[in-house]
């Protein structure tokens, strides 16, 4: 920090999947604090024609609604502090717009804000539409992550053969945090870090470039390409007050959720990161100086994320976590429903955690993989194990909620975690914090202390990304 004032407020947003959340952070003795925070539910989730009930897409002028009010309702004499905006959102995804007309900025009750113009929707990273067939179909990447569905460069390919028209108005492309850094900075050119271009599939992280031979030579628009920076660079600065943000705040190079949702709480190297909201994740810290394989390994559960200052995080990163219980519940509401009886959502929710804390165990053996994984997309859920004495509703969400830990636990077994050296394990996520019986899970299957203190929040991370540049 040396020589440079430390910023007096940093904003943090985060672009999640379900929902928006903001966090201002201010300085303070013990580094910094959470002076305010807000969060807005997008409900963005649209359908597309084009890729039929695979396709899994989000309205970006939601989105943008959602993060508009999320600002509006921070207080105003805060944001009027506010000298650096640090932004992550999800990682995969690919929105398309045109540079010229990607936005237009009016004005609101809090200030001047931007609305969505010539912007296409997102295609977010659940994005189905590709299919194994399709990605062998394309060419070899060069890089150390194998490519998968919902990969912003493999739905890039889908477009150009399924339906090339769609990409014809379009002249820029990003993901969708990646977009709202360059409306916020008037970017001609977006700019990408490191973290988000690798998980787009056709990045070598090595040497930090597109892969633009290989894409070039299959007629890819390699145009569409954002240039790509380090994480914790500054994009610019935003063109005009924002919601009473002064003009003129820097703004961060966009930064991949997960690895902020990490940076929120990772403080020692032999710490585990264990976050279970949408989906899933399991990661510890790379030793220092290391570098991914050339080639991924396509059946590896492990990948390794960029992080920050030239680390890796090992991920396994399950596509089966909160969404599975939240599919159980939509199921249970269904046959209620069908039954003639009417139970909202919520109510099922609760007591179904109330009667499984009421079951200390189940025998039932649920594999909850009804989503695949990246690195066994065939591969989907089973329940074995099934006695007449464990099927009370309360043994199978026992059953289910184990089967979410001991499915993490199999993409990276705790023995890799001790030979590492990790000696505690951090809990998070929203999944998590909601549900005492997943917690007990995670105690019964991890030999190591674990803590779920600290509110691990990709908003404050971001932010926090801002504080700490060099």
């Amino acid at each position: 920090m040396a020589g440079r004032p430390t910023p007096a407020c940093v904003l943090g947003i985060d672009l999640g999947t379900t929902s928006v959340k903001a966090a201002l952070l201010v300085g303070a003795e013990q580094g910094q604090v959470v002076a305010e925070s807000c969060s807005r539910e997008t409900q963005a989730h649209t359908s597309s024609l084009e890729a039929g009930p695979q396709g899994m897409e989000q309205n970006v002028r939601r989105i943008i609604r959602a993060l508009n009010e999320c600002l509006a309702a921070l207080p105003q004499q805060q944001l009027q502090k506010v000298t650096h905006i640090g932004i992550s959102g999800q990682m995969h995804g690919i929105v398309f717009w045109k540079k010229d007309n990607g936005c237009k900025w009016t004005e609101c009750g809090t200030g001047p804000a931007f609305e969505p113009e010539e912007v296409s929707h997102l295609i977010t990273w659940q994005d189905g539409r590709c299919s194994p067939t399709f990605l062998s179909s394309l060419p070899l990447p060069q890089s150390h992550i194998s490519l998968a569905t919902g990969f912003g460069c493999a739905t890039v390919y889908w477009y150009l053969k399924k339906s090339p028209d769609f990409l014809k108005p379009y002249d820029a492309a990003g993901t969708i945090h990646d977009y709202v850094v360059a409306m916020l900075c008037d970017l001609k050119k977006p700019v990408m870090s490191v973290q988000n271009a690798a998980s787009w599939g056709y990045f070598n992280s090595r040497n930090k470039s597109w892969n633009t031979d290989i894409l070039k030579k299959s007629g890819f628009p390699v145009h569409l390409l954002p240039e790509v920076g380090d994480p914790g660079g500054i994009a610019g600065s935003t063109i005009c007050a924002w919601h009473g943000i002064p003009k003129g705040a820097k703004v961060g190079i966009a930064l991949g959720d997960f690895q902020c949702s990490v940076y929120s709480c990772l403080t020692e190297r032999t710490d585990a990161v264990l976050n279970i909201s949408t989906s899933a994740q399991l990661t510890i810290s790379m030793p220092l100086g290391f570098q991914p394989p050339e080639t991924p390994d396509p059946s590896s559960a492990v990948t390794y994320f960029p992080y920050f200052n030239g680390d890796y995080l090992a991920v396994a990163a399950s596509l089966n976590g909160g969404n599975v219980l939240a599919t159980f519940v939509d199921m249970v509401a269904r046959w209620t429903e069908e039954l003639g009886l009417q139970v909202q959502e919520p109510a099922i929710y609760t007591k179904i955690i109330k009667a499984a804390l009421a079951q200390n165990d189940s025998k039932l053996s649920i594999h909850p993989t009804i989503f695949g994984e990246r690195h066994l997309p065939e591969q989907l859920a089973s329940v074995t194990n099934i006695a007449v004495s464990d099927l009370s509703l309360g043994h199978v969400t026992r059953a289910l909620c184990r089967g979410i830990v001991e499915n993490l636990c199999s993409m990276l077994p705790v023995q890799r975690l001790m030979e590492t050296g990790v000696r505690r394990v951090l809990g998070s996520g929203s999944a998590l914090a909601r549900n005492e019986v997943l917690r007990q899970e995670v105690e019964r299957i991890f030999p190591f202390p674990v803590v779920y203190g600290k509110d691990v929040d990709a908003a404050v991370g971001a932010a926090m990304v801002m504080f700490h540049r060099k």
